[in-house]
């Protein structure tokens, strides 16, 4: 009996020492490469660590971007890696320096190819010093010769053959992308949870002909030439009440299934900022983190803040889970009502706010005086990526909110 006892004993320890080597992962720097359209390779580096709590953290690089992840699961030899705010994962089997699987995005059903390999810090493989040096601006056209052709401004740094910068358009900006030139070829890349972008290109000193990749769903043919002068239409003049109605008008849920207008006590006589938005757009959520500092920063009782969310999670439950996992990570305050579930497309979305010409871009701010009257819409958002047009932003930002308010 105390033989058996001793085997059983011997077996529990056995499989504990198993089971625990499994779960070992490298810590330090990895490399990730998602595989895009075309068999474009997009890729990233992140940082593994173990906390004092005996759990895994990640850190995801994108230039001057770094990405918090503290939701990750490791069962035997899978992981699982849920990013902050987005509903995106990546579930993969694992070595201790190795990781392969998907990325995963369920509401879309899309799914891209993933690996790790640990211990690699070059984002991209430079095989070849730069011939050209791109810093400076970019009157650049992307989906050329379609009808979904849109103008960006490129905005890069250059030093060596390393590359920062980010594409500017007038729905919002491409974040933080990061590369390298390589010859005469362009590689930079994004991956935040939500989006994963990458672009590719020839380049000369005064051109670029390229692809611009979004996981491997989407591919859009660009060209660019050197234009220091070059700017987007304003973002305050592309989206505006249409004749024959005087106001901004709603009524959407929140998630205690209170119906929320503007007709509200809360918002009558008071200054309001109306944000049309969605928990999967990492565009809103930059925007959204600066309301709620500049919230902090601004108190003001005739000021208040109501977003409007487009969701494409397939049900409402689903919508508002998302709705108040932004809330809870971010810290938002203010109310965020559900316009729309099932799909975040734009003429769907202009449906429910029919005073306005379109909805052009997730997000979109609506300003609105103490009298109920729309004073400006503003398309987009120049984020932190953008640089000296974010600090522009911020600044007539608070501007004309002071003017609203002193009147």
């Amino acid at each position: 009996m105390k033989k058996l006892a001793c085997i059983f004993l011997f077996t529990i320890l056995l499989n504990s020492c198993t089971e625990e080597k499994k779960n070992t992962l490298a810590q330090g720097v990895w490399l990730a490469e998602l595989t895009a359209m075309d068999q474009a390779i997009l890729p990233f580096n992140f940082k593994l660590k173990k906390t004092f709590a005996d759990q895994y953290e990640m850190e995801i690089y994108n230039a001057e971007e770094v990405i918090i992840v503290d939701e990750i699961e490791v069962i035997k030899d899978s992981i699982n890696i849920k990013f902050p705010v987005f509903e995106g994962y990546i579930a993969a089997k694992i070595t201790q320096n190795t990781m392969q699987g998907e990325f995963i995005k369920e509401s879309l059903d899309r799914i891209v190819s993933f690996k790790a390999t640990h211990g690699v810090s070059e984002r991209f493989r430079n095989s070849k010093p730069s011939n050209e040096n791109i810093s400076g601006i970019w009157e650049t056209e992307f989906a050329i010769d379609t009808d979904d052709a849109y103008m960006a401004k490129g905005i890069f740094i250059q030093n060596g053959d390393k590359v920062t910068g980010t594409y500017r358009t007038e729905t919002g900006d491409y974040r933080y992308l990061d590369g390298v030139v390589s010859g005469d070829s362009l590689k930079v890349s994004a991956f935040d949870g939500a989006h994963a972008f990458v672009f590719t290109a020839k380049v000369t000193d005064s051109s670029m002909n390229g692809a611009f990749y979004s996981g491997n769903h989407s591919k859009e043919v660009f060209v660019a030439k050197r234009n220091e002068a070059f700017e987007l239409t304003s973002a305050d003049s592309l989206t505006f009440i249409k004749e024959g109605y005087d106001k901004l008008a709603f009524s959407f849920p929140n998630a205690k299934g209170e119906m929320i207008s503007l007709e509200d006590e809360r918002f009558k006589n008071k200054v309001v900022v109306v944000q049309v938005m969605g928990t999967w757009c990492p565009n809103c959520l930059d925007e959204t983190k600066y309301y709620v500092d500049y919230i902090k920063k601004n108190s003001n009782s005739d000021l208040e803040f109501i977003a409007l969310a487009f969701e494409y999670a397939k049900t409402k439950e689903g919508a508002f889970k998302s709705i108040n996992r932004l809330k809870d990570r971010i810290g938002v305050e203010y109310p965020i009502v559900l316009a729309q579930f099932g799909s975040s497309d734009k003429a769907l979305a202009q449906e429910k706010l029919p005073m306005l010409n379109h909805v052009l871009s997730y997000p979109t701010s609506i300003f609105i005086d103490k009298k109920g009257t729309v004073r400006k819409i503003h398309t987009g958002f120049n984020g932190p990526a953008t640089g000296v047009k974010f600090i522009e932003f911020q600044q007539q930002f608070d501007g004309f909110l002071k003017e609203l308010l002193a009147e």
